[in-house]
């Protein structure tokens, strides 16, 4: 198995479920959930130096989220170009987080999400098995809406294992 197949198939581990698209439902409630609870200051805790925020954090799901819509969207439409890569490190740096409002990044949040269902939801099923390369790796559209999911409960157990517990929730 390559190292991306590993790294592919990590965040396909921790879809709880075959039925992908409920996942991608029950994944959103349960991210809204949890920032919907926090106040402005939690928002703003870090569970160690140099990691993100939570508000970065929010914001990285829906950055990396906008991404695999765009992978998706070109592969199903039977784009041939290899799609580049992207560092979630610089992307948290220049996102400025910080400097909005957790009601704001959630409002982000909901709407990325709507339109990766809306998206998915209207897709053809034929079309969600066309392959292209992004980062130098083939990959099934499927596969990346799957990762949508698969990413946001990774992050959902991080969030919980090591933000939410350091913050008394848990």
């Amino acid at each position: 198995m390559t190292d991306f197949q590993k790294y592919v198939q990590r965040y396909l581990d921790q879809i709880p479920s075959e039925d992908w698209l409920t996942e991608l439902k029950i994944s959103e409630e349960k991210t809204i959930g949890i920032y919907s609870n926090l106040t402005e200051e939690q928002s703003k805790f870090a569970y160690a130096e140099g990691k993100w925020t939570l508000k970065e954090l929010l914001l990285h799901l829906s950055d990396t989220e906008r991404v695999f819509q765009y992978r998706i969207l070109a592969f199903a439409r039977g784009d041939k170009n290899n799609l580049p890569g992207f560092d979630e490190n610089e992307y948290a740096d220049q996102s400025f987080a910080s400097e909005r409002s957790l009601e704001s990044l959630l409002d982000e949040y909901k709407l990325v999400r709507k339109s990766s269902q809306i998206l998915i939801e209207t897709m053809n099923p034929s079309a969600l098995k066309n392959i292209g390369t992004a980062n130098g790796n083939e990959i099934s559209a499927e596969t990346i809406a799957k990762l949508i999911i698969g990413h946001n409960y990774h992050h959902l157990n991080i969030i919980e294992e090591r933000y939410l517990s350091k913050l008394g929730w848990m």
